[in-house]
């Protein structure tokens, strides 16, 4: 099995280094407010979020550049609804 690197595991790999950081250094928080916990929970799910859909996207097409340029776009539009939200609320 060769290995396949995708944008998603990118983003994954990063995401559970952050979780794990913030996990095991308790010094590391936000001035005077202890929400380690709730950031690195959510990076959790999230590190379990882009793995499953990368499997999803492996499954579905077997090309490489196809799942580069599909996973690209799926995280572009996933960061214009995330502001567009933000900025509504």
């Amino acid at each position: 099995m060769k290995l396949r690197i995708t944008p998603l595991n990118i983003i994954g790999a990063g995401a559970a280094v952050t979780a794990c950081y913030l996990f095991l250094n308790p010094n590391a928080s936000y001035p005077n407010i202890n929400i380690n916990g709730l950031v690195a929970w959510g990076l959790g799910i999230l590190v379990v979020v882009t793995f499953v859909t990368d499997l999803v996207f492996r499954f579905a097409l077997k090309d490489l550049k196809r799942i580069w340029i599909i996973e690209s776009i799926f995280l572009v539009i996933t960061v214009i609804l995330i502001v567009i939200i933000q900025k509504v609320r």
